[in-house]
């Protein structure tokens, strides 16, 4: 009976941690503007392919190139004619697919290796550790435009070499918080009564360590985003006539000297306004998941 009532307070204490952090989320203006950028741009991508597909093929039109904005095409068009508001908002969904992809390798990766080091400790420590600062000697992009350059341009490629310079930040962080929290009552409860070692480790450890890695993970998103585009202009990302926001930026900065800036001004503030929106919604997110600004439970 015992055991069951301090289950059930477990249970509640962690709800009103969540409930509180919440609400603390909203209350912030910051977070809640870009909570509804990010959510604005989750929804374009979900039902806009679904709705209006797209076929470069069949929207281009010599006939109509560098068009400027007009009720027709309200963002112009580039030059080969294909409506630049169609394209941005095509591009949404490979963005954020690129973005949420890169960040779940480098989160799952780098969390791994992280609490594996911080665990046992010992020469597994120092390999794991010393690998991770040897990757993050080099410049992220420059890495990840190394990485693509030997496997390939391509989308599939773009996520992997993301993904592969994000780990060490995930891994330093996993594993600082595994040295925090291992001598915990907790902990030294669940090893007293014989936990198995991986156990200890994802059960009692993760769960209450995983909140700075959702919010290295959010912060990621737009970092994730910026390397795509990144390596989308220097033609290393997605490839024609997929309309990634980088890949259109790098078709169209070359029509500036004739006066064609729409091309380039719609990809690029759609670029930006995706990039606030994680930044903003990952601010909120730091503040509303530090346990010292939130009132503790009357169970704690």
């Amino acid at each position: 009976m015992e055991e069951a009532l301090s289950e059930i307070k477990g249970t509640e204490a962690r709800y009103s941690f969540f409930r509180q952090a919440v609400q603390r989320l909203w209350d912030t203006r910051s977070a809640r503007i870009g909570l509804f950028i990010v959510a604005f741009f989750v929804i374009l991508a979900i039902v806009v392919p679904l709705v209006f597909p797209y076929d470069p093929k069949v929207d281009s039109n010599l006939s109509m190139k560098l068009k400027p904005p007009s009720w027709e095409h309200p963002f112009g068009t580039d030059h080969l004619g294909r409506d630049v508001l169609v394209r941005v908002v095509h591009g949404a969904p490979i963005s954020l697919r690129v973005g949420l992809a890169a960040v779940a390798f480098g989160l799952l990766v780098g969390t791994f290796l992280g609490m594996i080091a911080g665990f046992f400790r010992g020469a597994l420590d120092s390999l794991i550790m010393r690998l991770m600062d040897i990757m993050l000697a080099f410049p992220a992009t420059l890495l990840a435009i190394a990485i693509v350059a030997m496997r390939g341009p391509g989308l599939n490629n773009t996520m992997f070499a993301i993904g592969i310079v994000s780990v060490p930040g995930y891994a330093r962080i996993a594993r600082a918080a595994v040295l925090a929290l291992q001598e915990r009552e907790y902990v030294s409860a669940a090893r007293a009564i014989g936990a198995k070692p991986m156990r200890v480790l994802f059960r009692h450890i993760l769960p209450n360590g995983i909140s700075p890695l959702v919010v290295q993970a959010t912060l990621n998103l737009a970092t994730a985003v910026l390397e795509a585009a990144a390596l989308g202009f220097l033609g290393l990302g997605a490839q024609p006539p997929q309309p990634e926001w980088g890949a259109m930026l790098s078709d169209s900065y070359k029509f500036l000297t004739i006066g064609a800036w729409w091309p380039v001004l719609f990809p690029g503030l759609a670029i930006m306004l995706t990039v606030l929106g994680f930044n903003l919604l990952g601010d909120g997110l730091r503040d509303a998941l530090d346990p010292r600004m939130i009132v503790k439970s009357r169970y704690f």
